[in-house]
């Protein structure tokens, strides 16, 4: 494994690949890479790098196809963060590892977003694999589903609270909380980013329906359009107000696929049996709509730094052992 990125996410990753393989999974971490520098491991280890920039990082990394090339790696791991500047460098580095046949395991959301048939076509090519739980909902298997486990039933609609800030701060302003108060609670815990706008403004939760919806449907992500209504903090009145109804406040994304290419985020008061009334905390939820099969639910899931490097290290135990018989 090739590992893009060492920050929270990539160390917490690194470890628990370290420990897989001391375990006999047989993988190993091959070289780190950040915008600085790029560790080798070497020969026969399985020990996590230290943090950056101690050494054996060395810099300037040299360039992917290279690393790539010298490791013998069979996926590429990105754990870098889902900003405008980051997007070039995930989206060359993806095309490279796949057009080499080297599969993508990502926990980015940016460059899904603007290259997501650049990123098909260079699979394609490669004959390579690329797999985003880690960009969907942690680990809340949600894209799993929307790639394969709901294919062939009829889904036609997404509906979901998949930002763990949002629902964990509507959750404090309901009890009285300010929204200055909400975050400092979610900052505490290690539930909200360090600028939690993506978070408050509902483009995270569009974002992921999105990019469960183009698995669904085979939209192309980057043609989708979205509308969504923030958190601000006039909302705690609503949110208290719904609460005294015995409602909860959401923020729900959803999208159908009788409306192409549209996702929307709206602040909804939900009823008890709601599943996203259900949501305590952090927690996540996704309702598929399958008329005919009947609607399927999946909820919960850790939103941390962990619940993604477990989301990037379940997808890659996916690609990198696939079985082509009996129940594997």
């Amino acid at each position: 494994m090739v590992l893009s990125g060492f920050g929270r996410v990539g160390r917490a990753y690194a470890d628990r690949l370290a420990q897989a393989s001391r375990e006999g999974s047989g993988l190993r971490l091959a070289a780190v890479r950040t915008g600085s520098g790029e560790w080798l491991a070497p020969s026969g280890t399985d020990a996590p790098p230290p943090s950056p920039p101690s050494p054996p990082f060395t810099g300037p990394p040299a360039g992917l196809a290279a690393t790539l090339a010298l490791t013998g790696a069979a996926v590429l791991v990105q754990a870098l963060p889902s900003t405008p500047r980051a997007r070039a460098t995930a989206t060359a580095e993806a095309v490279t590892a796949l057009r080499s046949g080297v599969h993508v395991v990502t926990a980015a959301k940016a460059h899904l977003l603007s290259g997501w048939r650049e990123l098909e076509e260079a699979a394609r090519e490669g004959g390579a694999l690329i797999r985003l739980s880690a960009a969907t909902g942690a680990a809340l298997p949600a894209g799993d589903l929307a790639r394969s486990g709901v294919r062939g039933l009829g889904c036609r609609s997404v509906r979901a609270c998949p930002n763990g800030t949002s629902t964990f701060v509507l959750d404090v302003m309901a009890r009285g909380g300010t929204l200055a108060e909400a975050l400092a609670e979610a900052r505490r815990l290690g539930i909200a980013e360090g600028d939690p706008s993506a978070d408050l403004s509902g483009r995270d939760a569009a974002t992921k329906v999105v990019l469960l919806a183009a698995l669904l449907w085979g939209w192309d992500a980057a043609a989708v359009r979205w509308r969504t209504e923030p958190i601000e903090e006039s909302t705690a009145v609503a949110a208290r107000a719904a609460a005294g109804r015995g409602r909860r406040l959401r923020a729900v994304a959803s999208a159908a696929a009788g409306v192409p290419h549209e996702v929307r985020v709206r602040l909804e008061e939900t009823p008890a049996g709601d599943p996203m009334h259900a949501l305590a905390g952090p927690e996540k939820a996704v309702v598929y709509g399958c008329p005919e099969a009947g609607d399927i639910t999946v909820s919960g899931g850790r939103s941390s730094p962990l619940g993604a490097a477990l989301a990037l290290f379940k997808d890659t135990l996916e690609v990198a052992e696939r079985r082509r018989y009996g129940f594997g």
